[in-house]
């Protein structure tokens, strides 16, 4: 079957959110807007156009990774598959359930995400690994609220205070020459001292 995979430049409208789908794995998903600018050639300037909405679904470590990096407003690009579908809302007007006719219809586009980052062009960001083994430190569902970390400018920044470091003593020199091996003849290593 073909696939429609687009790129979306866009501002995160809503705040991701995160929860576990019915298999165990993990899903995040945010609303996208995509602005279309326009030369406007009376003004000589650019101005906006229209505005489109996808909703953004991610999975598993994707998820994981876009609830604790991505926040409202935030430029990003997403890549992904597009899926138009027709939706209904399942109460009538009056608010009563199980009337065929009486929900309102509309169409969504979603994007199952394949990638996600911050538009670059459009400011900086900070690029953390995550490990399997090394899980995120907050758990995601708390990093909404979560204040953003902030980032190390030094290397002196990113390990605790231990007092003077090693800098002073000079490193050993590497072993060359013959080595004395205890109970037989010297081993060698490397090439003979200048």
């Amino acid at each position: 079957m073909n696939e429609t995979v687009v790129t979306v430049v866009g501002n995160v409208a809503t705040q991701p959110d995160f929860r576990e789908a019915a298999n165990g794995s993990a899903v995040s998903r945010f609303r996208l807007a995509a602005t279309v600018r326009r030369w406007d050639r009376g003004k000589e300037e650019w101005a906006d156009a229209y505005t489109s909405f996808y909703t953004v679904w991610a999975w598993r470590a994707l998820a994981e990774n876009v609830v604790a990096s991505v926040s409202v407003g935030e430029p990003v690009i997403v890549r992904g598959k597009l899926r138009i579908q027709e939706r209904e809302d399942r109460e009538d007007r009056e608010g009563r359930e199980g009337r065929e006719s009486g929900g309102r219809r509309w169409l969504s586009a979603d994007i199952d995400a394949a990638t996600i980052g911050h538009d670059l062009t459009r400011g900086t960001s900070a690029f953390r690994r995550v490990s399997p083994s090394r899980p995120l430190p907050i758990e995601p569902v708390r990093m909404v609220a979560a204040a953003p970390e902030r980032v190390p400018e030094r290397a002196s920044d990113r390990m605790p205070d231990r007092g003077p470091g090693p800098t002073a003593v000079p490193a050993p020199e590497p072993a060359v020459g013959p080595v004395p091996v205890p109970g037989g003849a010297p081993a060698y290593l490397g090439p003979p001292p200048l």
